[in-house]
């Protein structure tokens, strides 16, 4: 299979989904003329004109309002924030309008916007650039949040998102546009992933690490780490979408495990890894053999200074002291 950057396995759903639906629209600032801030919609421009590919104004609240409106008039924007951080300015667009509309109009409208953009930290851009709101949005009936890991799973599930006729909020990483991985040929088929399935990225049976994003990949290094240093073998359960959430997928492989460690960039307080908790102790308390561990990134506004920044960060030793801490080496 051939392999191919995280950015251009998005900008390869979008050219798909623009070809295959003339209602689809990309709309953000600098995503035409510029190519985006990080190069993820670069050529579509060129290829799709003004109308598909339409630069705003700095004023999140107007465009994201403006994209609820076309929604609900039969068009499918994908609404490029340059950071999720942004998302406050227009914070009552993107839930107390987007969320609502279906629900308040018993049905009878739909608002199939797509809005994504990086939420991570890690790149030491300040407090203000460095949140990872999924949990927030997560919270609210009527969004669906996707959180993708890899390159296929970008392209799959934006694929699916676009296609949507509810409001799908998608949290991507910078520190993930440059990472190549393997993506099905367009010339094989239409290639999609649905919402709410998890993906189980390593099997293992000694421990279950849940995580989404970029976690997913300190998480993969650290069932590395202890499986050739502690002979633990870790199953990672890479979550994708956060809600809807693949409950099954969390609770079977800890049923099998016997003991869980949640990966969460997101701040501990109130985040995703506390509702994943709930739900095992809810539905496999009698099968842990441990408490369920977490690692999460502190609990404190993003730290500027790189060398601090990264300590502030999940990290794959962190996972394994974790995973140590519940689990008996073998070797």
């Amino acid at each position: 299979m051939r392999e191919i950057l995280y950015r251009h396995a998005l900008r390869e759903a979008f050219d798909e989904e623009l070809t295959r639906d003339e209602n689809v629209v990309i709309m953000g600032e600098e995503v035409a003329q510029y190519n985006g801030a990080y190069k993820v919609t670069e050529g579509l421009w060129e290829k799709w004109g003004d109308k598909r590919i339409v630069d705003t104004p700095i004023s999140e609240a107007g465009f994201i309002g403006m994209g609820i409106g076309a929604s609900m008039l039969g068009i499918r924007p994908v609404m490029e924030l340059m950071f999720w951080s942004f998302h406050s300015v227009a914070f009552d667009q993107l839930v107390n309008n987007a969320a609502n509309v279906r629900y308040m109009s018993g049905g009878k409208c739909h608002c199939p916007i797509v809005v994504r953009g990086p939420a991570n930290g890690g790149t030491n851009v300040g407090a203000t650039h460095s949140h990872t709101p999924e949990g927030l949005f997560a919270a609210f009936p009527g969004l669906k949040v996707v959180s993708p890991a890899t390159p296929a799973d970008a392209k799959g599930l934006m694929k699916t998102a676009i296609r949507d006729n509810d409001p799908v909020y998608v949290m991507e990483s910078t520190l993930l546009y440059g990472m190549s991985g393997p993506v099905p040929d367009p010339a094989d088929g239409d290639f999609t992933i649905p919402l709410g399935v998890a993906d189980i990225k390593r099997e293992g049976t000694d421990v279950t690490l849940v995580a989404h994003g970029q976690s997913v990949l300190k998480a993969l290094d650290a069932a590395e780490i202890l499986a050739e240093k502690h002979g633990i073998s870790a199953e990672v359960v890479d979550l994708r979408s956060i809600r809807p959430l693949d409950q099954d997928a969390i609770i079977n492989s800890v049923k099998k495990t016997n003991r869980a460690v949640m990966v969460d960039e997101s701040k501990p307080f109130c985040g995703v890894s506390a509702q994943i908790i709930t739900l095992i102790q809810e539905h496999a308390f009698d099968y842990l053999d441990a408490p369920v561990k977490r690692v999460t990134t502190l609990d404190a506004p993003a730290i500027y200074a790189p060398a601090i920044e990264d300590e502030q960060l999940p990290t794959a030793n962190k996972i394994v002291d974790k995973v140590l801490s519940i689990t008996p080496a073998k070797v």
